[in-house]
């Protein structure tokens, strides 16, 4: 007999907070899975598109320290060995774990992906900055993760979403909180 899970955390107002998960579940997983899994058993997992194509491999998972909480996938798409190859972010809620086939799924097509935001190892965007995070979320149709945290909708001047106004009794070292 075949179980489906579709796991995943909604917040308040019914976004999604985390990558959902379907297939066998925990038939299929190693160790503690699929609810809780070290970062690194998914490090080179598959990406496929809605096309069902393999858009890429995950490279790395940008955790937002001051939450806790897993913001992004980074993507490495084409090139050969590492070298030619495209960086993308991918926001965490955007994503699928498929427990039975062991990959992620990403609901773009394959053309969309290829024409996703990217960027090269060597020059990583500031991914706490506000603009960039939002329109990067816009473009994979997901909610911010940040906003189910109690943040404004809008970012105020300088604001990241790194969200310091979350502890305001948190020290200070140069303007930066610590």
């Amino acid at each position: 007999m075949r179980t489906h899970s579709t796991t995943s955390t909604t917040d308040t107002t019914g976004a999604r907070q985390g990558a959902r998960i379907v297939g066998k579940g925990s038939e299929t997983a190693a160790g503690p899975g699929p609810e809780v899994m070290a970062a690194s058993t998914l490090d080179g997992d598959k990406i496929l598109s809605t096309d069902g194509d393999e858009v890429g491999k995950v490279k790395d998972i940008m955790l937002d320290v001051q939450a806790g909480r897993i913001a992004y996938v980074v993507m490495s798409s084409g090139g050969f060995l590492g070298i030619g190859d495209k960086l993308l972010a991918i926001p965490w809620n955007a994503l699928t774990l498929d427990t039975t086939r062991k990959c992620f799924l990403v609901a773009l097509s394959s053309e969309r992906i290829k024409n996703a935001p990217g960027f090269d190892k060597q020059n990583w965007p500031s991914m706490a900055d506000a603009t960039w995070a939002t329109s990067l979320h816009e473009y994979y149709g997901s909610q911010p993760y940040w906003r189910s945290l109690g943040a404004d909708d809008e970012f105020e001047g300088d604001h990241d979403v790194a969200r310091d106004d979350l502890d305001p009794d948190a020290p200070e070292a140069g303007g930066v909180k610590l």
